[in-house]
């Protein structure tokens, strides 16, 4: 079996003229682009404790003073962030303003250490953590019983991939359909490339601005965990993988991470309908990683748009807005999840 024509992505609009290339089409979403019209979404915590006696922050979406609550039984969107993101994220705060505006309920739950608390457990969290997100469905099942779908952004959607293929037709118990959105599914050729030229002087450092300091914490509670000299003096995301994330969930090193957490060797196992966005000029995702790829369910779709970035996906006049992806992604979901 070949690879499935993709879907054409007709609700994604083509880059603003005033915003060109991969590079601008991610840093201007993020930093100035309209993520909700109105009032900033707001969020109620709750936190929940893990087998291992650690915990788990999740915010579920609270209704505005001019929107009512989601009826009871409504569908639920559960949103799964990026490296180093949260419910503040821009993408995280424009499906959230889908969702209060569409009468739907939506949960983030935080990975490890991204809720603004420090975890406890001798361990952080990684691309290919499908156990946990697993673990955080199930406590999205018992809160509620109406419809869920689920959506990961950037690494959160390669670790949703990782879950909805070791599911495999289990996984319908939990969500009716999932999206990766702009995930590094080839986490080798995603790593590497965030690491090299303009990548290397503009993201890396913005990662590992907040990463180093999470590490440190942990070993602050753990002495002993690995080695700050070496950590601190990490320049990329292979070498701080190499030192942290990779020992502390069982891997050999960063290789062997990036290989056994990609998401890409799995696709074919996943049953449920299943959404892929990975635009052509996303400068963390190189998408000649993904060209030749068989061997794919037909109800999987992918779209590859020529623009958007890394998530990014901003349109309208200055200074644009955020709206496009959430209703593209949206859009796709209800039908497919019978909504």
């Amino acid at each position: 079996m070949t690879l499935p024509r993709p879907a054409p992505a007709v609700d994604l609009p083509g880059a603003p003229r005033w915003l060109p290339g991969g590079h601008a089409q991610t840093i201007w979403p993020a930093l100035y682009a309209r993520a909700h019209a109105g009032a900033r979404p707001q969020w109620r915590r709750e936190r929940w404790s893990t087998p291992d006696a650690d915990f788990i922050d999740a915010d579920w979406l609270l209704p505005d003073r001019d929107t009512a609550p989601p009826p009871t039984g409504a569908p639920l969107l559960v949103l799964f962030h990026g490296l180093e993101g949260s419910s503040g994220s821009h993408y995280a705060l424009a499906f959230a303003d889908w969702a209060r505006r569409h009468g739907w309920g939506m949960v983030v739950p935080h990975f490890r250490g991204c809720s603004g608390s420090i975890n406890l457990a001798p361990r952080a969290y990684h691309s290919g953590d499908h156990a946990e997100i697993g673990w955080m469905l199930d406590q999205i099942a018992h809160r509620h019983t109406g419809p869920r779908v689920a959506v990961g952004v950037s690494m959160g959607g390669n670790a949703l991939m990782c879950w909805a293929a070791e599911a495999g037709d289990a996984a319908t118990r939990q969500v009716q359909a999932v999206a990766a959105v702009c995930s590094p599914l080839d986490l080798g050729a995603a790593g590497h490339a965030i690491g090299q030229g303009v990548n290397g002087r503009i993201y890396t450092p913005m990662f590992l601005r907040t990463m180093k300091p999470k590490a440190l914490s942990k070993l602050a509670q753990f002495p002993g965990l690995f080695d700050a000299r070496r950590l601190q003096a990490a320049r990329n995301l292979h070498e701080f993988d190499n030192l942290f994330t990779a020992p502390l969930h069982g891997y050999r090193d960063a290789d062997d991470y990036w290989r056994r957490a990609a998401a890409l060797p799995r696709l074919g196992a996943i049953r449920l309908p299943a959404l892929l966005i990975n635009p052509r000029n996303d400068p963390f995702v190189p998408s000649a990683s993904f060209d030749g790829i068989t061997g794919l369910p037909p109800h999987l779709h992918w779209w590859r748009p020529a623009h958007g970035g890394h998530v990014g996906f901003a349109s309208g006049r200055l200074p644009g807005h955020l709206h496009a992806l959430p209703r593209a992604v949206m859009g796709w979901m209800r039908p497919h999840a019978g909504l």
